[in-house]
């Protein structure tokens, strides 16, 4: 199975910018697809960003043109910058792993990521 260990979360005020880090390990070259999630309290599992083998990214409307998702050369790191933050994408962001390539019909499904991280708190404060 794939570990994933997430950071670069904190605190910042609105307009600001964070970039997280996903470093992956074990059968990591096993993952066609990574990304984020996240969860707010109270909420469901919100899929942000994910980006493929191929570098195909997919964008959560509500991110795009704000954040921007990357994987290294070697396909084991994955980032997400986060610029123009906003108090409504304060939320625990959670790195995800599949085996499978995701489509634009399922790729914000959570139940297609079978590996996760613990994740990393992101607060924006207004």
């Amino acid at each position: 199975q794939v570990r994933l260990m997430e950071s670069g979360g904190g605190s910042v005020q609105a307009g600001g910018s964070l970039t997280l880090s996903c470093a992956a390990s074990g059968y990591a070259y096993s993952s066609a697809c990574m990304g984020w999630f996240r969860q707010a309290p109270g909420e469901g599992r919100q899929a942000v960003a994910t980006i493929d083998n191929h570098s195909s990214t997919s964008l959560a409307d509500s991110v795009k043109g704000r954040f921007t998702i990357s994987q290294d050369n070697a396909e084991i790191t994955v980032f997400l910058q986060m610029n123009s933050l906003k108090p409504e994408d304060s939320a625990m962001y959670y790195c995800v792993s599949s085996s499978l390539r995701q489509t634009p019909s399922t790729w914000q499904r959570p139940d297609e990521y079978n590996s996760w991280g613990q994740g990393t708190q992101v607060t924006v404060s207004s």
